[in-house]
Parts: C-alpha cells; sequence; structure tokens
C-alpha cells in the first residue's frame, strides 16, 4: 500500500518541465513516481529518460503509443511525427529495449483509493480517445472487462487534467508535464488519500531557450514555443478529439 503516488503523464522529452516537476517537495517526498506513457518523444529524449531512469525503484514505468512509436521507428518504420522520428534516432539501444519491455498498465494498491489501475489512454487501447465529457456508454465500453475491485483508473493521452466519476469509478488525467493543452507549466497529479490536480510553474522563457539551445532536433525551437507555451488551448484539443470518442 501506497501513502503518496505521484502521477506524471506526456512528459514528451520535455527535460526543463521534469525537472521543475521533480524538483516539487511533494514529488521528491512521494512513495513512488507512476509515468503513464508518452515519456521521451520529444527535443530531449535522451536527457529525459536517463533522468527517469536515475529514479530506480521510485518510478513505475507504463508504455504509451509514444513509445510504442519510438521502438518501431527505431527498428525502420517511421511515425507520424517528425519530432518522433528525430528521437527515435537518438536513443541508445538500451533506451529502446525499456521503452520495448514497458508494461500497458500497472495497478497498484494507494491509501484511500485502493486498486488504482494506472494506463496511457484507456486500459485496453494506448490511443484510444476518452474525455471528460465522453458520455458513459462510452466509459463504459472501454472499462468492459476491469476487475471491479479496481475503483481509480488513471489514463493520460489527451494533455488536458480532469477527475470525474464514471458509474461509481473515480477517473484521473493528470494532464501533460510537457505538452499541456489549456495552460503553460507542468501538470500533475498525487494520489493518496484523495486525489490532487496539480500544476508546476516553472520559467517558460528559460526553458524555451533551453530546448532551443540544447535539443539537436531542427524544430525544436519552434517545438517549445507552441507546447511550453501552451499554444493550444483545451477548447482546441476537445474540438479535435471530440469526434474521436465514438459521439
Amino acid at each position: 500500500m501506497f501513502e503518496r503516488v505521484a502521477i506524471l503523464s506526456d512528459i514528451h522529452g520535455a527535460l526543463p518541465a521534469l525537472e521543475a516537476v521533480l524538483a516539487e517537495p511533494d514529488v521528491a517526498a512521494a512513495d513512488l513516481i507512476v509515468l503513464t506513457g508518452d515519456i521521451a518523444d520529444g527535443p530531449q529524449p535522451v536527457e529525459v529518460l536517463d533522468r527517469l531512469a536515475a529514479l530506480g525503484d521510485r518510478a513505475l514505468w507504463v508504455g504509451g503509443n509514444g513509445e510504442r512509436e519510438l521502438v518501431a521507428a527505431h527498428a525502420g518504420h517511421p511515425a507520424s511525427y517528425d519530432v518522433s522520428n528525430w528521437a527515435a534516432a537518438q536513443l541508445r539501444e538500451d533506451q529502446v529495449a525499456r521503452l520495448a519491455a514497458l508494461p500497458p498498465t500497472a495497478t497498484l494498491s494507494v491509501a484511500g483509493l485502493g486498486e488504482v489501475l494506472c494506463c496511457h489512454a484507456t486500459p485496453r487501447d494506448d490511443e484510444e480517445m476518452v474525455l471528460v465529457d465522453s458520455r458513459l456508454d462510452r466509459w463504459a465500453e472501454v472499462f468492459a472487462g476491469l476487475p471491479a475491485e479496481v475503483g481509480t483508473v488513471v489514463c493520460g493521452h489527451t494533455h488536458m487534467p480532469f477527475t470525474r466519476l464514471v458509474d461509481r469509478r473515480l477517473v484521473v488525467n493528470p494532464g501533460s508535464v510537457g505538452m499541456p493543452y489549456g495552460g503553460d507549466g507542468a501538470w500533475w497529479a498525487l494520489l493518496g488519500p484523495g486525489v490532487q490536480l496539480r500544476r508546476t510553474r516553472y520559467d517558460v522563457d528559460a526553458a524555451c531557450a533551453r530546448v532551443a539551445a540544447e535539443s539537436g532536433f531542427p524544430d525544436a525551437a519552434a517545438w517549445a514555443d507552441e507546447y511550453l507555451r501552451s499554444r493550444n488551448s483545451d477548447a482546441d484539443a476537445l474540438a479535435v478529439f471530440g469526434p474521436r470518442d465514438g459521439r
């Protein structure tokens, strides 16, 4: 049973944002840090993976579509995004092997919440869309087959934080550390005994300059300007993602 668990999702290879969250006292003091996918597909993939590997057993890694696509791109099957193809080419073989071995879900016991299942998008698919306003029968569909004792599901993928009840089951999306939609800063969640959605503020101007200077990705400056500054609002994202949840 874990007393406090920090959930970090969708880091997307953004080292300054990750470092800001790891410096949070509540993250430093957490019993466990759970990484719920899309960890390294961004402008600083090697650095982010090395920083997280240094956490050792304090970190529990779950794979997402980003990890799957990086592994495939490294093997010569191009991804849809230039930054992912570039990132895949930077990774060491040990890093590729680690990403390839990540489980799609992890279940743990958290004080006050009981059995918590962590995944990237949904428990059954690493790029399926469910949103804060998805209808209940859609949620029932993606949760079909979950053990009854799982009372909380943590999912990321859509980069927008929320909590909601779904027929007695609590759903938590921590938002995105490195590519937030709806507001700058690095978004994450703290579990136990309840749920806190958290936002870590950091110097975005300095972070953008650092990514542009330190990354070898040709479009690093533009990437940082769009994503670290959260140029895309939650309304923009919901308009794009909404039709993908079957509504």
